[in-house]
């Protein structure tokens, strides 16, 4: 793109408040890499790929995101711990602090981008950071306009973001001293005090996850999707480590994005412009496509390097394990573009269950679905600490609750609705343990897994016999091509059986619990969906 073209929005710019004199707008991801290395906040890698770390914060601080309480939202948002209302005043004086902060900044960045594939539902963006880095960040992650498209753009939404701005809690409303804040009424995204890029693109989520189902009747989802060479759409739902990145980039198969999707009546289409994957323990033979993103153009966060070379030491996770790297999607060398494509007829639910209780493969009902998603089932091992080898269930709603504005039986009787309106086949895949949890029992196998949804998505397990788990009564295909018949069922894998059953119980009993905060708000099939505790 010919940036020196590009006409700076500086009327506009200046009615929000921004007046800094020195506005970069819409530069290359070149540019952008070249100041970062220039300001030295940043290095390259051996393939060209740029590396910034992102400070106190490596990940996404949930306790301290903000949805501004107003006539909005006050009656439709699902106010918990992940939707946490600030009071108007605060959101208004958070925003001249940041505008002062970037005025007296030497220089600051401004993007324009959109949201949403899909033209119909196109949400345009101007993103304004503190740092290049930041800007790259947008530019990756977000879809790009045209040119022809910039000359006349009106932003919809606005995300200021400073990680260099820190908030004085008691005077400000926030928790601490960092924070991001959503304002519906004004359109706008706060947030400073935090480095971790990841907080821009969750933010604009959020918003779409009110947006558009509320107002578009419109199914967003937390979700990877691809599409096959005769126009088939899978969709895989998944909590970070479950395979949702990793098994959605397939070879075989177009991918339409990663991370972010809504339903409508036709189409699945990406709402980014990009992909933002984990990076621990990357390799090239296992995630080639990922591997290979990472080059020039590419922003890697919070990696570290074999020895005193430029190459990462994707094992590291002395800064943390949430290693990551945002890139274009173009660099998928097999992404569909534009990113949209038919209905689904497959969705997987995938689950890294280290209790080693649930199937690799099986299928739900329509109400199991709707359970199964609200539940959004996990199983993580606690850490690396001496004595610590206990798995701990983590349920997140939906598999994605830090982002859902509204209710989550909103989100899951859409999704009913849609499964049976489409005929859509739901498989919960899970990719966690077989013949016993961790540290007894054994990880199933990537190709395994790999085989099942591939067996799934070519008809392979429509008519083939199957058996009802007697705890969660989900079906399990007797025989998969490609996976041995002894795997598929998992208490066959245990050398103890009664040891499984237990375990199975106890597993159900963490489900009905966690799903007591619900049962006030939903229909009677999702209800009846609950697996048997007794």
């Amino acid at each position: 793109m010919a940036v020196a073209t590009l006409n700076i929005p500086g009327k506009e710019l200046a009615q929000l408040g921004l007046t800094n004199p020195n506005v970069h707008y819409q530069l290359s991801s070149e540019e952008l890499t070249s100041q970062t290395l220039q300001l030295e906040q940043g290095v390259l890698n051996n393939t060209g790929a740029l590396c910034i770390n992102t400070g106190e914060f490596t990940g996404r601080s949930p306790l301290d995101k903000f949805t501004v309480k107003d006539s909005i939202t006050a009656n439709t948002v699902d106010w918990n711990t992940f939707n946490i209302p600030i009071e108007e005043k605060y959101f208004q004086q958070l925003k001249r602090k940041m505008l002062h902060y970037l005025n007296s900044c030497n220089e600051v960045w401004v993007r324009d981008a959109y949201a949403c594939a899909d033209p119909t539902y196109r949400m345009n963006i101007r993103v304004i950071n503190e740092n290049p880095s930041g800007n790259l960040f947008a530019y990756n992650m977000f879809l790009r306009p045209g040119e022809d498209e910039l000359e006349n753009f009106q932003p919809q939404w606005i995300v200021i973001q400073a990680p260099g701005f820190k908030a004085d809690a008691k005077e400000d409303g926030t928790r601490k001293e960092n924070f991001a804040v959503i304002s519906f009424t004004h359109k706008t995204i706060l947030i400073g005090g935090t480095g971790y890029t990841g907080e821009m693109k969750k933010s604009i989520f959020t918003v779409l996850n009110f947006i558009l189902p509320h107002d578009k009747n419109v199914l967003s989802m937390h979700c990877s999707a691809n599409m096959g060479c005769k126009g088939d759409v899978a969709v895989f739902f998944g909590l970070s480590g479950t395979g949702k990145t990793t098994l959605s980039a397939d070879p075989n198969r177009k991918l339409i994005g990663d991370d972010e999707h809504g339903w409508n009546n036709n189409s699945v289409f990406n709402f980014e412009g990009g992909c933002y994957a984990k990076c621990i323990n990357l390799s090239q033979d296992n995630e080639p496509e990922i591997f290979n993103a990472i080059r020039s153009g590419a922003l890697v966060e919070n990696v570290t390097f074999i020895g005193n070379s430029d190459e990462i030491d994707f094992s590291g996770k002395s800064i943390t394990e949430n290693t990551r790297v945002s890139y274009p999607l173009h660099y998928i060398s097999n992404a569909l573009e534009p990113s949209i494509g038919s209905t689904p007829k497959n969705i997987f639910f995938l689950t890294c269950d280290a209790y080693g209780v649930l199937p690799p493969i099986s299928r739900l009902t329509a109400g199991q679905a709707m359970y199964q998603f609200m539940s959004g089932y996990t199983a993580k091992i606690a850490g690396t600490e001496a004595g610590v080898t206990e798995p701990k269930a983590t349920f997140s709603a939906c598999f994605g609750a830090p982002f859902l504005p509204l209710h989550p039986s909103f989100y899951a009787e859409m999704l009913g609705q849609k499964m049976k309106e489409l005929n859509v086949n739901v498989w919960m895949i899970n990719t966690g343990w077989i013949g016993g949890g961790y540290g007894t029992g054994a990880r199933i196998k990537l190709s395994y897994t790999r085989a099942m949804i591939s067996a799934a998505l070519n008809g392979e397990l429509n008519n083939v016999e199957m058996e009802k788990h007697p705890v969660f009564g989900m079906m399990i295909p007797k025989n998969c091509p490609n996976v041995p018949n002894a795997l598929l069922n998992p208490r066959n894998t245990w050398t103890n059986k009664e040891a499984y059953d237990k375990q199975a119980k106890e597993l159900a009993k963490l489900f009905v619990e966690n799903f007591k905060k619900y049962a006030a708000n939903v229909n009677k099939e999702i209800l009846s969906a609950a697996p048997s505790a007794d």
